[in-house]
């Protein structure tokens, strides 16, 4: 699979504990606009209303392209293709518990898939490990 777009601080801001992968409804200037690099993730998150989640505060560039888009918002709900025993899991997740986008993708037969973390938020003192082990991880690259 092919990245798209990338959460960048998801794995500094949140301790992600499990992953799965779903389909996202898409208009055709939008997979364009994805697959063209158009796309940010910085601040998405997913809600579930009802029976079905929805991807939140994600921005997807219009298409430069395609015509008559004059009434597009970048920063829609886009609703997410999960089955019914993978929204059972989101839904059923304690106090806490957070659902964020880790990346879109694009499956090797041409699909936009999107990359789900679930996790929960970081204390102070995990994000200062996570900079101290990338810097000597920095350091030790650095000497090799």
């Amino acid at each position: 699979m092919k990245t798209l777009v990338e959460n960048r601080k998801a794995h500094y801001e949140y301790a992600i504990d499990d992953r799965l992968t779903a389909g996202i409804v898409l208009s055709g200037p939008e997979v364009k606009s994805l697959k063209s690099g158009q796309g940010s993730l910085s601040g998405a998150y997913i809600i579930i209303r009802g029976s079905e989640a929805f991807l939140t505060n994600t921005h997807i560039s219009p298409y430069k392209f395609a015509g008559g888009m004059s009434n597009y918002n970048p920063e829609r709900e886009r609703k997410l293709l999960l089955n019914k025993r993978e929204l059972d899991t989101l839904i059923g997740k304690e106090k806490g518990t957070v659902i964020i986008p880790l990346a879109i993708t694009e499956t090797d037969n041409g699909l936009v898939k999107v990359v789900v973390g679930i996790g929960h938020g970081k204390k102070k003192y995990d994000k200062r490990e996570s900079i101290k082990k990338r810097e000597t991880d920095r350091k030790i690259r650095r000497f090799l």
